[in-house]
């Protein structure tokens, strides 16, 4: 485990974040139903008051250890519809030198319009002069959702209603080998608990079951983004291989890379692009198939609308300069879904779109995000988020 130089204080500002995480996390499931309440209630005041409050609370050059950003969430999402809630967003900076980046950290909870209950906490977080970095997500959901089955050829009419509980604790540490360069690992623990049919006339598919899973981990990966959140230069590449238990024993395998350039007189006109490959050896449960959509990965799809053995995507963005604190986007690619040896034109899966930026915090870039984007054959979605898709 690595040794913080300064433990009265870089540490604890560290531990506080962390066990932030962990506390708030508890506290929202033990009240989800008083603070779904109270987030309808509220919404619009507390949205209003965030965002003016921060736009205008900046004025100050000084860049502090620890920033907390807590504002009420909402958004859209073809998965979701719409959703209020609240978030808390932390920027860390506790070394304040040149050669450790802003550590970043988020709490969240949802409500959406589904009737599902979101909440998740993550964690990315450098250690000094980046020796060491952590990353871990926690997420727990209550979530009606559609599944239409395997495969790039499922039909909207295949879609079955059913409903779930979802647990997710994931866990990685990695130690710098070579400059901005990562070695480590992790585990993961997934769980789908409660699953039973929403329809009283359509039956599950036979796949749709209770499952729990492990993964042990390794990771290779390097990272020299100037952000995590909004980065504007520098790339990321990452390589993972994950041993699953559950029922079976199966491989993960998982390879993203990523590019970001900036170019003009003032180098604010961003274009990132990104290429990532999960495919799947062995016989896993449906969560974990790869799976072609939502707000990270090929936007104009439903998050699960396809899954297979195996998925390949390449999306590319540019992102204007902001006038003032709007700023615009324009994006695309085209994804492959298939299975091992099932490869046809059903698995192409192109989408594009565009979307609109609001700088929230001048200082750390934090940006809300709006994107609306369209896929093949009538897919499309409209999308709400802080930071970027990638």
């Amino acid at each position: 485990m690595p040794i913080l130089d300064s433990p009265g204080s870089d540490q604890s500002i560290f531990l506080y974040c962390f066990l932030a995480t962990l506390l708030i996390s508890l506290i929202l499931v033990i009240f989800v139903k008083k603070l779904s309440f109270l987030m309808n209630k509220f919404y619009f005041t507390l949205l209003l008051f965030s965002l003016i409050f921060n736009a205008s609370a900046q004025d100050s050059t000084k860049v502090r250890k620890l920033k907390v950003l807590p504002v009420p969430a909402f958004g859209f999402a073809p998965e979701t519809r719409y959703y209020v809630g609240a978030v808390c967003l932390f920027t860390i900076n506790p070394f304040q030198d040149t050669l450790t980046r802003t550590s970043t950290a988020k709490v969240e909870f949802n409500y959406t319009w589904n009737r599902q209950i979101i909440l998740e906490g993550e964690l990315d977080y450098f250690f000094k002069e980046e020796k060491w970095f952590l990353g871990s997500n926690i997420h727990y959901s209550k979530y009606p959702d559609q599944y239409f089955g395997i495969g790039a050829r499922t039909l909207d009419s295949d879609g079955v209603l059913f409903q779930s509980n979802r647990l997710k604790l994931d866990v990685e540490l990695s130690k710098q080998v070579l400059p901005k360069t990562f070695l480590g690992g992790g585990i993961r623990y997934f769980n789908y608990s409660n699953i039973g049919t929403l329809s009283d006339t359509v039956a599950l598919h036979d796949e749709l079951t209770n499952f729990s899973d492990i993964e042990i981990k390794a990771d290779f990966f390097k990272d020299d983004r100037d952000r995590i959140l909004t980065p504007t230069t520098g790339s990321f590449c990452k390589l993972t291989v994950g041993v699953n238990y559950a029922n079976t024993v199966y491989l993960h395998l998982l390879a993203d890379a990523r590019k970001y350039y900036s170019f003009g007189k003032k180098k604010n006109n961003v274009v990132a692009a990104r290429f990532l490959q999960t495919s799947i050896i062995g016989d896993a449960p449906f969560y974990d198939l790869a799976i072609l959509g939502g707000d990270r990965i090929a936007r104009g799809y439903f998050y699960g609308r396809f899954r297979d053995q195996h998925l390949s995507t390449l999306q590319a963005e540019y992102r204007s300069p902001y006038l003032w604190r709007f700023g615009l986007a324009a994006f695309g690619g085209t994804s492959l879904v298939y299975g091992t040896g099932n490869f046809g034109s059903e698995s192409v899966k192109p989408n594009v779109g565009v979307g609109l930026r609001f700088l929230v915090d001048k200082n750390d870039r934090t940006n809300l995000r709006f994107d609306y984007a369209i896929g093949r054959d009538g897919q499309s979605g409209f999308y709400v988020s802080f930071g970027e898709s990638f």
